[in-house]
């Protein structure tokens, strides 16, 4: 089965050496990172959303979760200047995300993320991204997948298309036409399948997913045309991703029809819908173009492969 993935052509190998990332450099201060307790919320929600599109996977978990939670898959840390004041927010854990406002912060992280469980997968702006590895693989030297995606986002207007009467929110009795779809491009983006390596908790998660209403679905006559899930969302950002279209049906428009209906949808309870398209994928970038989408900034992902993170994939 062929799969339309937001993210495909993965490459392997080390970052770009040739890069010189400038994130507002500052004499270096030994200060550790710090676990961020359910107090610290409106704390570091605020610093958050000072930039918003480039924060949403930690803010919707927040908002979701609370900053202490296993469903967070991870820890928040901060790291605090000598005056007390905020410069970095991360998540340490199975997917890492990190926003961070100085070099010295970024170090602080990846010291933390040094003595936590795997890291499964590092996920930010391409400058914070490398700044973090450079730390972090000084001591943790795991073969690596590196895939360089770009930020898309989308606002009003959005084009008026045929409307789709069968996109609605997925059922938990759609979890078995949902599931398989995920899991495949799971393990076409990070070379891992969840099926194989946690298919208990894979479920799960997309079962849990689906009982918020964060998974839309065009089905019909017994197949699955459309989906796409919405993975964090806020007032001010929604983000997208496994966005996929049934291989029988493309070239017919139905994932722009789709697309274009659920964004027109989404937009009405928040400012922008964004997601993440492998740089690569020329054929996936072009249908968020026609969708409408446009160019923000340009992010890594790092998958590491570790024993244990191999365990527990997505």
């Amino acid at each position: 089965m062929i799969i339309q993935s937001d993210k495909t052509n993965r490459t392997t190998g080390s970052l770009d050496p040739a890069r010189r990332p400038r994130l507002y450099p500052l004499p270096r201060v030994e200060f550790p990172a710090v676990l961020l307790s359910e107090e610290r919320r409106e704390e570091a929600l605020s610093f958050l959303l000072e930039r918003p599109l480039h924060t949403f996977g930690m803010t919707g978990l927040i908002r979701d979760n609370g900053l202490v939670s296993p469903r967070n898959r991870g820890t928040f840390y901060g790291y605090y200047d000598q005056r007390g004041k905020l410069e970095g927010v991360a998540l340490i854990g199975h997917s890492t995300l990190f926003e961070a406002r100085t070099q010295r912060s970024l170090e602080a992280f990846a010291r933390a993320a040094q003595t936590g469980p795997d890291i499964f997968m590092l996920l930010g702006e391409r400058t914070q991204v490398e700044l973090f590895w450079s730390a972090y693989s000084q001591l943790s030297r795991t073969p690596s997948v590196f895939c360089s995606e770009l930020l898309l986002e989308k606002r009003w207007p959005v084009e008026a298309l045929e409307t789709v009467e069968g996109l609605r929110p997925a059922t938990l009795d759609d979890l078995g036409y949902v599931a398989p779809v995920h899991a495949a491009l799971a393990t076409e983006e990070s070379g891992v399948n969840p099926l194989e390596s946690d298919a208990e908790g894979f479920l799960q998660r997309c079962a849990r997913r689906i009982e918020r209403g964060r998974t839309w679905v065009w089905i019909e006559n017994g197949e699955l045309i459309f989906k796409a899930d919405v993975v964090s969302d806020t007032p001010g950002v929604i983000y997208l991703e496994g966005v996929w279209v049934s291989p029988h049906h493309r070239g017919r428009h139905c994932g722009l029809r789709s697309l274009s209906q659920l964004c027109a949808n989404l937009l009405r309870r928040t400012k922008s819908v964004c997601l993440l398209v492998n740089e690569r994928n020329v054929s996936a970038r072009r249908f968020y173009e026609r969708a409408g989408f446009k160019f923000i900034a340009t992010y890594d992902s790092v998958f590491l492969h570790s024993a244990r993170s191999s365990e527990d994939s997505m």
